[in-house]
């Protein structure tokens, strides 16, 4: 139980009163952004029109939208109050700051997302006061889904393959689990790892090709079996899941881990300022 008083109404009985400054409430995120905005820190960046990679941002104009955020729902069920906390501060935000809020659809587990969560997750936003129309008068619309850049995410996979940074795995997950260790013990290299680029390659697009049964394989980013960070023991990246997908249907059997989509997302759409909860960091 504290033991300090209730703070007492403060009354300012001066003159002038009503010309003293009146201090804006701030927190972190609004001093970063404010940072930011003082130090021109994205002043010369350029928006393509649309998500694109650097060549197509490259070849646009520069970005209207002083900042950029977006509210990143996954589509798997009605929202809650802490969605409607994270869409009042990143559209707030953008608001209060002359920048635009994607809205944009993590939908990369087709085995639990619906349209019907996708219409109910638009309704829930438009009802809180927000859209994702871009204010420059061009019409665009900010309406994003992670399914629309599954193309771009399987080429960005083969690169890491081809450079020796990620190869499939085909542990049991019993094995991978005794073998990526625990905080008190590094983890162990997987057999499999020490695959060619050609190999991992020609296994990874079997993935693709519905050649391997669901289980059987995952495509893993090659970092550090030892971090102290057990996050970073070569990560899973693609897995195999032979399920119907709301908006891309039956064209993939393979598909994106949340933790590889979601920062290409963001590099994609030019953010920001991507803001996360603390089990992200």
């Amino acid at each position: 139980m504290s033991s300090t008083s209730p703070s007492k109404p403060f009354t300012d009985h001066s003159a002038n009163a009503s010309d003293k400054e009146v201090v804006k409430p701030s927190n972190f995120l609004r001093q970063i952004i404010e940072k930011d905005l003082a130090e021109g820190t994205y002043a010369n960046r350029h928006w393509g029109g649309s998500p694109g990679d650097a060549a197509h941002h490259a070849a646009g104009a520069n970005d209207p939208a002083k900042l950029r955020l977006r509210f990143p729902p996954e589509p798997n069920g009605y929202l809650h109050i802490g969605h409607a906390k994270s869409i009042c501060l990143n559209f707030g935000l953008a608001r209060d700051y002359g920048g635009v809020c994607h809205l944009r659809f993590d939908d990369t587990n087709p085995e639990k997302e619906d349209t019907e969560y996708v219409n109910s997750i638009i309704d829930a936003v438009k009802w809180l006061g927000f859209d994702w129309q871009a204010h420059d008068g061009s019409g665009t619309t900010h309406l994003y889904q992670a399914s629309d850049y599954f193309d771009f995410m399987y080429r960005a996979a083969e690169y890491l393959v081809q450079a020796g940074l990620a190869y499939v795995d085909e542990q049991s997950p019993e094995d991978m689990r005794i073998h990526r260790g625990d905080f008190s013990h590094p983890g162990t290299d997987s057999p499999f790892r020490s695959r060619t680029p050609a190999e991992n390659l020609t296994r990874f697009r079997q993935m693709r090709d519905s050649e391997l049964a669901d289980g059987t394989a995952v495509l893993r980013a090659k970092i550090d079996m030892a971090s102290p960070n057990i996050n970073l023991r070569d990560p899973a990246i693609y897995r195999i899941r032979r399920a119907t997908h709301h908006n891309t249907g039956d064209k993939w059997c393979i598909y994106p881990m949340y933790t590889f989509a979601h920062p290409i997302e963001d590099a994609l759409e030019q953010i920001t300022h991507s803001i996360c909860t603390l089990e992200f960091e």
